[in-house]
């Protein structure tokens, strides 16, 4: 299926995604509600919603870790399901649950992970260095990640997530279980990566983080998308002045929708 024509900044592109899965006691669950999204060159796009919410299964489909049941999603024009090997260079993904190989050194991890995308020799070498200095890794990047601390890890992660200038990045609630101190590494890393003009899908269910990072937000809740917009356009819609009262707003409507 060829990619929908679309605006050329739009690097990520989702169409009724869809994800069902068989519970022998429950029968059919559908974790994801034909999802449909964009988000652009230079934009932070947060997904929010609540634990269950369908989240993390719309963000593995669109990273080619799950195959949707139904619906298409395109990274840089590059179908994830017809050419999941394409689509993930163009990727970077990182979760909390992205683990490290404990026995491999900081550096060792760089080496494998951007010889598995094509890297190698002198280019991939002057590109670790890069990556070391632009986050301070030098004090523990040659000490096996079995002894990290969990910013420590973090920062390998995101390194490992960008060490092949992926235009697009898809991050799953990336500060969980963080510190304040790696929780502003990882803030200050989107505000960056979204200057430098990558595509950043994210999500959180923290609001505070919603409000300061994403130009555009879109509510999920029970594998549904509510609604999507800018602050100010959820603001005018709810009537609500904060984005929790939003989300709140969002929710308790689709829960009266569901009552009647």
């Amino acid at each position: 299926m060829h990619e929908p024509a679309h605006d050329p900044d739009v690097l990520l592109l989702a169409r009724g995604l869809r994800k069902v899965y068989h519970d022998p006691e429950r029968g059919e669950v559908v974790a994801v509600h034909g999802l449909d999204l964009a988000c652009r060159r230079g934009e932070v796009y947060g997904l929010l919603g609540p634990n269950g919410a369908g989240k993390t299964t719309s963000l593995r489909m669109l990273s080619t870790i799950l195959a949707p049941s139904s619906g298409r999603a395109w990274l840089d024009g590059v179908d994830v399901t017809e050419d999941p090997l394409e689509a993930r260079r163009r990727l970077g993904f990182l979760s909390t649950s992205t683990g490290l190989y404990p026995r491999l050194t900081g550096r060792e991890t760089l080496r494998y992970f951007g010889e598995l995308h094509g890297m190698a020799g002198a280019a991939l070498e002057a590109r670790i260095e890069e990556l070391v200095a632009a986050f301070d890794l030098g004090a523990f990047v040659d000490g096996r990640t079995e002894g990290f601390s969990t910013g420590q890890k973090q920062k390998i992660s995101i390194a490992r997530a960008v060490l092949h200038r992926p235009p697009v990045l898809i991050l799953d609630e990336p500060t969980t279980g963080l510190d304040i101190l790696a929780s502003s590494a990882m803030i200050a890393f989107i505000e960056g990566a979204r200057d430098q003009g990558a595509c950043v899908l994210f999500s959180t269910h923290i609001m505070s983080e919603a409000e300061r990072l994403c130009d555009r937000l879109g509510v999920l809740y029970r594998g549904r998308l509510l609604a999507e917009g800018t602050h100010d356009e959820l603001r005018a819609r709810t009537g609500a002045a904060y984005l929790d009262g939003v989300f709140l707003a969002l929710v308790r409507e689709a829960d009266r929708e569901a009552r009647a």
